[in-house]
């Protein structure tokens, strides 16, 4: 399936070891052996995680020109992100996984790139991508039961990143509309543009976000943080 290119980048790189599909549909997506589906997903969520760091790189060499206090954060985020690449890699190929065992979607990396401003990408990747994520390890590590220590404790490491890349998300956005309120337009059209690709990708797959008030208040969505200065 083609994507369409207005709202897709390029995919980045990848060796031949992976098979790599273009919607959630083409994946192996199985609900029958929870085993299996428990180290599918590691597999998916390691090249996932991947795509995060690749994005924040890709923030880096995009705007070098942004505050020197943000491209610290989108740094520190490309840190956590190797991080959680290197947990899921290990809980997967410690369950018998093989890289490149399953197919692969680098969706996330090429919506992210054909936003034109890291305003953009910010609110897209950070507030919306990085907090669905909080809903789901929350979610996760309510059927804790279900895994092993190793697990679970990679899922609490990476909810405690994923509020930090959230919050600063949200603290940045708040900041550069304070210092320019026409940034405001450049939210308004990243949101708009990934609202019309993502659910080419995930068709009735897609996810509605739905925060507690407690993570809300976590990551800055109320009670808002000072924007900085």
């Amino acid at each position: 399936m083609e994507l369409d290119r207005s709202l897709f980048a390029d995919p980045p790189a990848r060796d031949a070891r992976f098979v790599i599909k273009q919607v959630w549909s083409e994946m192996h997506n199985m609900w029958d052996d929870e085993g299996k589906m428990l180290v599918e997903f590691m597999h998916r969520q390691m090249n996932e995680e991947v795509n995060g760091l690749e994005i924040a790189a890709r923030n880096l060499t995009d705007f070098p020109d942004a505050p020197w206090e943000l491209r610290l954060a989108i740094a520190r985020q490309c840190w956590d992100e190797s991080r959680h690449v290197n947990a899921f890699r290990r809980c997967f190929e410690t369950r018998g996984g093989r890289v490149g065992e399953y197919p692969i979607l680098n969706f996330e990396f090429r919506m992210l790139t054909a936003i034109p401003t890291l305003i953009g990408r910010l609110a897209v990747q950070n507030r919306s991508f990085e907090a669905a994520g909080i809903q789901a390890i929350r979610e996760a590590l309510e059927h804790a039961d279900r895994y092993d220590p190793d697990v679970a404790a990679l899922l609490d490491a990476q909810l405690a990143d994923e509020i930090q890349h959230v919050r600063y998300g949200n603290r940045w956005v708040e900041a550069l509309i304070a210092r320019d309120p026409r940034n405001a337009i450049d939210v308004v059209r990243g949101v708009s543009q990934a609202n019309r690709a993502f659910p080419m990708i995930a068709g009735e797959a897609a996810i509605h976000l739905n925060l507690d008030d407690q993570t809300k208040r976590e990551v800055g969505l109320i009670d808002p943080i000072p924007a900085q200065t």
